[in-house]
């Protein structure tokens, strides 16, 4: 008797796993069909009118490379303690307005001037604006770790759901203590950008300042794909190489320069259509830093003490701590990185759309942790490039559905991923115990 129970038990189980597969791949067709039909829109109305679609591609560039150093914290943070801080879109909110009072109040992009009056105005502004990113940078890495310290910490033993709660609680704390009228008030804020804007047409691009740039970028390429070729095959000098900081953002930032310069004078020449296509040295200077900054990161996790000792406690906190690791240090440094990069990005994002309020941190904190998803959570290459996508796919929405449909589309392609490839881009799939 039992063992026929037992056998109906196990045949319904059966049925009920068949059952949600067939749902589930239905569901995966729906969503895969709405994917195609909104991209069939895009294209079409792209098609109709191309130089909006490259100004477009060039405006979803910037936003995406603002997504990455955001999406970057996210990563970082769920690769050592598991958990979605869902405070670091306010942490970003934070670096704004810090960034904001060191302009408008401090006047800190300002100080060389002070100092040496007589100092060129070119370096007065670079050595401005520095200074004022690695303020919001250092102001928002204290209030991370500030955060770790007396909101995560003293949970970590406990479910991890306690601390996803609390997470979306200090979130709260930091968006309406903000919006009080003696920190940040309720109201927006024209934000004073710390350097000049300036446009950057096909006119102001030479000919033969752009076949340079070409020629710079694809003979780094193939310097970069024969490093990496060596390298594979055991030559120590070859992997010395491609580790060089400078010749990573050499690629990057050249790469992506070479892209926006080509879509900015060379799209209206080879379609032979007569638009205008703009790119600001806001886009240039938000790449430059973006991109240094991820290089940077990459050095500090791959190759540096404190990068190894946090892989080595992202793989297993026990026996990290039997091999003499301070976990709890690793994991305050990894929240300083995390809201460090928070901050710039809140720096870039104020510089880019001259504006900062106290609730400024909510969708682009939900779109940059859908960029960490998309790309594989836990993965900084992987949050870098899901980044660039959710920048371009919610730019290219705005501009060729409505923009209404920005936020619907990006957060669709987040429910699409997970459906199709649940770990993301560069994620790796779950292995099997045994």
């Amino acid at each position: 008797m039992s063992v026929a129970i037992e056998t109906r038990r196990m045949e319904q189980r059966i049925i009920r796993r068949r059952n949600g597969m067939v749902l589930n791949r239905l569901s995966q067709a729906a969503f895969a069909l709405a994917g195609i039909l909104v991209f069939y829109a895009v294209a079409r109305a792209a098609a109709a009118n191309l130089g909006v679609f490259f100004q477009q591609v060039l405006n979803g560039f910037q936003l995406g490379f603002i997504y990455a150093l955001v999406a970057l914290g996210y990563t970082m943070v769920y690769g050592i303690v598991r958990l979605i801080n869902f405070a670091h879109g306010d942490v970003f909110m934070v670096g704004a307005f810090t960034s904001f009072f060191t302009i408008s109040l401090l006047n800190l992009h300002q100080w060389p001037s002070r100092v040496w009056p007589g100092m060129n105005p070119t370096l007065v502004m670079a050595i401005g604006t520095i200074s004022v990113i690695l303020f919001s940078m250092m102001i928002c890495a204290l209030l991370a770790v500030t955060i770790e310290r007396f909101a995560y910490r003293p949970l970590r033993a406990l479910p991890r759901i306690t601390a996803l709660i609390t997470a979306i609680g200090v979130s709260f704390f930091l968006e309406y203590f903000g919006g009080l009228p003696f920190a940040f008030t309720n109201n927006y804020r024209t934000y004073p950008r710390p350097f000049e804007v300036f446009v950057l047409n096909a006119e102001m691009v030479p000919p033969v300042w752009l076949a340079v740039l070409w020629g710079v970028c694809v003979a780094a390429a193939i310097v970069y794909s024969v490093l990496k070729f060596l390298g594979q095959r055991g030559n120590i000098r070859a992997q010395a190489w491609q580790r060089n900081p400078l010749l990573q953002f050499g690629m990057l930032f050249g790469g992506f320069l070479g892209v926006v310069l080509t879509i900015v004078w060379l799209a209206p020449r080879f379609i032979g259509t007569a638009f205008e296509l703009t790119a600001s040295n806001a886009m240039l200077i938000i790449m430059g830093i973006s991109i240094i900054l991820l290089v940077v990161l990459q050095y500090i996790v791959r190759y540096t003490r404190i990068g190894k000792a946090m892989r080595a406690s992202a793989y297993d906190k026990p026996t990290s701590r039997l091999m003499g690791i301070n976990v709890d240090t690793v994991i305050a440094m990894t929240f300083a990185l995390a809201g460090s990069l928070a901050g710039a990005g809140g720096v870039l994002y104020a510089t880019a759309f001259k504006q900062v309020h106290h609730l400024m941190g909510i969708i682009p904190g939900l779109k940059s942790f859908v960029a960490a998803v998309i790309g594989g959570i836990g993965s900084i290459p992987g949050a870098f490039v899901g980044a660039l996508t959710i920048g371009l796919v919610e730019v290219l929405s705005a501009g060729f559905i409505s923009t209404p449909m920005r936020d619907a589309v990006a957060f669709s392609l987040l429910i699409i991923v997970l459906l199709i490839r649940p770990q993301g881009i560069f994620g790796e799939a779950p292995g099997e115990k045994v």
